[in-house]
């Protein structure tokens, strides 16, 4: 229900764009170096509850697999996210077929979700919802590391976002 004199807004993410992204099993994530240089990763995430502004939110692990550095907190996105929150997020789908080809970008605020007490119940939400999404986590300890949390304010898409 919209409050007396306000105007409803449009979701962010309409229903094909949130089915598109459910389904996807990675994206590229964008952050930018302290040189000003695009700096992209393909993660894993997964899209969880919107926050109290219905902005979505995504969660990505900074898991198990070989990095540069064992501590989470020195990978290289996690220190331009620290620096600058904007990123965004590339999710797409290529097909020979190209009438199939499809993307969806999401532009946003990326912040670290640690298991501190004050996050304890969102990151464990996170946790068990990429074990959920990604059976490979179901061995790894995410729940003592930091995740990604990206919430979005702005979303573009191109092409054909229909289910396979």
């Amino acid at each position: 229900m919209v409050e007396p004199g306000r105007m409803a807004t449009a979701p962010i993410l309409d229903r094909l764009q949130r089915a598109f992204l459910g389904a996807a099993r990675s994206a590229v994530l964008a952050t930018t170096a302290p040189d000003g240089r695009p700096r992209l990763v393909p993660i894993c995430f997964v899209a969880g509850d919107d926050d109290r502004l219905g902005r979505p939110r995504l969660y990505s692990p900074l898991d198990e697999k070989p990095k540069r550095s064992a501590d989470p907190h020195e990978l290289a996105r996690v220190q331009d996210l620290l620096v600058l929150p904007e990123a965004s997020l590339l999710v797409d789908r290529w097909s020979e077929d190209w009438s199939r080809l499809g993307w969806l970008r999401l532009h946003g605020r990326g912040e670290l979700l640690e298991p501190e007490p004050h996050e304890r119940e969102e990151h464990a939400a996170a946790v068990a919802d990429l074990r959920a999404k990604y059976p490979q986590y179901v061995g790894q300890d995410l729940e003592h590391r930091p995740i990604i949390r990206l919430t979005i304010d702005r979303a573009l898409s191109w092409g054909d976002l229909a289910p396979d």
